[in-house]
């Protein structure tokens, strides 16, 4: 966590101004957070715009790198409006370096790489589906604790994984690959309402978790599902199982998370401390899946 700090008179002698992490990468969750005010602040990292969510002692904001993201330094900019004062501004910067996605050769059967017309119009059904559920306002966080791993983190695919099909097609993966069984728990990362349970043609049984902040969580591939649409669920509770179905050649779990539209690497955000305060201990970071 990279404290970037405040001391001014009035209400701003007890104001923070927090970024985690010190260093990302493209494809990475950032994470904003100011105490010590009341108002709502502002501010931007580099281009985009830092919406602000409240928490118990202050404010909040999460931003979605770009896998495109240029590598570098990416100034940060804060403004704090006391009640009884004028604007402040606090300024820091985020470096962005290297994220040294491992490159991989596949060799697929054909029908992974060239669809029918019939499961062409079902993937576009599915996508309308992604697309609506994804549609949400930017509401308080649902959770009161950090995020863990829907299973046991035994990683197959890491996310950004560059991939050429056949020597042809160039793709990258935007989530994680957990190993698992047929049958095997998936549990939800956090709390939230699930915004879809769907059968789809790429990713097969899916449930997606919206965890307020227009921030979700996915879960592909399930066996079985064990949620219902619009249900509330809390961090650690039974999603589903896992399976392989949709356009995978094996059992396993696609974890993925998307932040504003951007799809981000789930270990960012696993990594970050919402709740964590100067001088308290941090929760543990991957508790057992069951």
């Amino acid at each position: 966590m990279s404290l970037l700090g405040l001391t001014l008179a009035g209400l701003l002698q007890v104001a923070s101004v927090s970024l985690q992490p010190g260093v990302a990468r493209p494809g990475d969750a950032v994470l904003v957070t100011v105490l010590g005010v009341s108002r709502t602040p502002s501010g931007t990292l580099g281009s985009q715009t830092l919406d602000f969510l409240p928490v118990a002692d202050g404010f909040q904001a999460l931003v979605a790198l770009s896998v495109e993201a240029s590598l570098g330094a990416r100034a940060l900019s804060v403004d704090l409006v006391p009640d009884d004062g004028a604007e402040t501004t606090i300024t820091g910067e985020l470096v962005i370096e290297d994220p040294r996605w491992p490159r991989r050769e596949l060799k697929v059967a054909r029908k992974f790489t060239s669809p029918s017309k019939a499961e062409r119009l079902r993937s576009a059904r599915d996508q309308k589906a992604f697309d609506e559920a994804f549609d949400a306002d930017l509401e308080p966080w649902l959770f009161a604790a950090d995020f863990v791993w829907p299973r046991p983190p035994e990683i197959t695919a890491p996310f950004g994984d560059l991939r050429l099909m056949n020597g042809k097609k160039k793709s990258q993966h935007f989530g994680v690959d957990l190993d698992g069984n047929t049958g095997d728990p998936i549990v939800a990362a956090n709390d939230g309402e699930v915004v879809m349970v769907r059968d789809c043609f790429g990713s097969g049984n899916t449930v997606l978790v919206h965890h307020g902040g227009r921030l979700f969580t996915a879960y592909f591939h399930l066996s079985k599902f064990e949620v219902k649409d619009g249900q509330r669920v809390k961090a650690g509770q039974l999603l589903g199982k896992v399976g392989k179905t949709g356009r995978v050649t094996g059992p396993h779990l696609h974890f993925g998370v998307k932040l504003d539209g951007r799809w981000v690497d789930p270990e960012s955000v696993l990594e970050l401390r919402f709740f964590e305060r100067p001088g308290a201990p941090a929760p543990p970071l991957k508790p057992d899946a069951g």
